[in-house]
């Protein structure tokens, strides 16, 4: 690879113009072989060191797909990472790609986590048990998702989640049993929901 120009499109981001005719951006931050000062008209790169620069304009590529997903809502990693793979990027750019977003704090799965919380609670009542293996399920780390819940928890009663998940139940006319099982589903633990049971049925 022979390089005919280059330009800063902004401090972190370098557009490099091969003698081919090829035009990619690249960030420093995913370089180790070459050093940025090598970066000039009629610099030649091959084996290892071109490979290096191909694949740092894979992640740049990578990197902005994802900041297009963040731009519409928060995102997970694991969310990301399978998005990005179905783009059919590799694993390597994806990576490096999510780490330097993770770094900017552009994409955080404690973030996220929170958010996802709120938003589940709009429309759905449900307990600590249940919400956790929601979270687990898209990739949260457990120690991530019990901080999240923790304080998601302070802020909502789980027994007054209970209560409205009961009085939904409850509209749609299911027996007792029913009610308990779906209860059950829902993350709540029998002795919770033998109180709501009891307090609103007395």
């Amino acid at each position: 690879m022979v390089i005919l120009s280059t330009k800063n499109a902004s401090p972190s981001c370098i557009e490099i113009t091969t003698s081919t005719g090829l035009s990619f951006f690249i960030r420093p931050n995913y370089l180790s072989l070459v050093c940025v000062e090598e970066l000039k008209e009629g610099a030649e790169f091959f084996d290892e060191r071109e490979e290096e620069l191909i694949d740092a304009g894979l992640s740049f590529a990578a990197e902005q797909k994802a900041l297009e997903y963040l731009n519409r809502c928060e995102q997970c990693r694991f969310g990301l990472t399978s998005k990005l793979r179905k783009k059919e990027f590799l694993a390597k750019n994806i990576n490096q790609a999510l780490d330097y977003l993770e770094q900017k704090r552009y994409l955080s799965d404690a973030r996220f986590a929170r958010v996802w919380l709120r938003n589940r609670a709009i429309n759905h009542y449900e307990g600590r048990t249940k919400l956790n293996s929601l979270l687990l399920a898209k990739g949260i780390s457990k120690e991530v998702a019990k901080s999240a819940l923790d304080e998601f928890f302070e802020e909502n009663s789980q027994e007054e989640l209970c209560k409205k998940s009961f009085d939904k139940l409850k509209k749609i006319k299911k027996s007792d049993d029913k009610i308990i099982a779906s209860l059950m589903r829902n993350g709540f633990s029998l002795k919770m929901i033998q109180s709501v049971v009891k307090e609103n049925c007395d």
